[in-house]
């Protein structure tokens, strides 16, 4: 079991509807030691890519990516999910449908921030249907930049959009991968991944 699977267990809540709420250390209260960790082993993963910058999606993604992204030395974009009086220019926009929230949001990048030349690495905190991260690589391809990969804290392994992300042939690294939650016992069970290197 790896740091993060180990701190899901011990501080992760499950909740019926498949819901696991990390709120106290992940994405509402953040444990930057935790994150920093995260983000040394986001940069192993992805350590043949000639990454230069991090896209991710407003509002839990962006601690993740920050804290990630000083290992890789990169600046850091985040969608945002609603228009402001301080976008200008033109923009890049997917529609995305949030699981935890059941709405749809249209996700807009100033096409300043992005470029063919750039080379890209994805991260969010969770994956479940994949259609936040649809959304992302859309406005990414519609730069004619590349995606070099994707990077999640946690995956739900028992829904569709780790499997469609994969098949699409991206590299897809989940630090933990959750294949199933019992609401009533607590009970959370995690795919087997291949070892990790020792820290």
């Amino acid at each position: 079991m790896n740091f993060l699977e180990e701190r899901i267990i011990k501080d992760g809540v499950v909740k019926e509807g498949n819901v696991l709420k990390v709120d106290s250390f992940l994405n509402h209260q953040m444990d930057i030691h935790l994150l920093n960790e995260m983000g040394a082993e986001f940069k192993r993963r992805f350590a043949d890519k000639q990454i230069n910058k991090i896209l991710t999606i407003e509002a839990s993604g962006i601690g993740i990516a920050c804290i990630a992204a000083q290992h890789f030395d990169v600046p850091v974009v985040f969608a945002k999910k609603s228009q402001s009086i301080n976008l200008d220019g033109d923009m890049y926009v997917a529609e995305v449908e949030s699981f935890t929230h059941k709405c749809k949001n249209h996700v807009i990048v100033a096409q300043k921030f992005l470029s063919p030349e750039d080379h890209v690495l994805l991260i969010d905190d969770f994956l479940a249907n994949g259609c936040a991260l649809q959304g992302l690589i859309q406005i990414v391809q519609s730069a004619g930049a590349t995606v070099e990969g994707i990077g999640i804290a946690v995956e739900k392994g028992f829904q569709s959009g780790g499997r469609m992300i994969r098949n699409l042939g991206f590299q897809l690294e989940s630090l933990a991968i959750v294949d199933g939650m019992d609401a009533a016992t607590g009970e959370i069970t995690f795919r087997e991944q291949a070892q990790w290197d020792a820290k």
